[in-house]
């Protein structure tokens, strides 16, 4: 699976050990590169952009809450970020809502976390049969119209 990553300053470690821990798939990172302060809502315009134009299948943006990264990530036209601090979150934001970019916060979650919700997420499909397909539907009815 072809991967957007990103982080901040906070998130690099995280990032690291993601790109480490799950080889198999190809990550495309966007930076930022050290520890020096940035402003991640470019960071998370690049990767919702190369979601949601469809160069990556998936995203994942790491800053110290993962808030302002999903905030800025929602700006794109196709993105669907969410912010996930557990595996429940991360399986429901693909399964109920066919999100396509994980947001997480290295400041509010340990790094075993992080890596285990990434294991959980990545084999996850959305199933346009679902109940939650006319939800999903409706969101993006609403995106459409905006």
């Amino acid at each position: 699976m072809k991967i957007a990553i990103g982080n901040d300053q906070h998130g690099l470690s995280y990032k690291q050990m993601i790109m480490k821990t799950f080889p198999e798939n190809e990550y495309v990172d966007v930076g930022s590169f050290d520890t020096e302060p940035v402003s991640y809502p470019g960071i998370a315009e690049k990767v919702a952009k190369l979601v949601a134009e469809g160069a990556c299948e998936r995203g994942i943006l790491i800053c110290g809450t993962g808030i302002g990264m999903a905030m800025s990530a929602n700006k794109v036209k196709g993105a669907y970020a969410a912010v996930c601090h557990d595996i429940y979150s991360a399986q429901r934001m693909i399964l109920s809502n066919d999100g396509n970019i994980l947001c997480l916060g290295a400041l509010v979650i340990g790094m075993k976390t992080a890596e285990e919700i990434v294991r959980q997420w990545l084999p996850l499909k959305f199933d346009p049969s679902s109940a939650s397909a006319a939800k999903v539907a409706h969101l993006r009815q609403i995106e459409a119209e905006n």
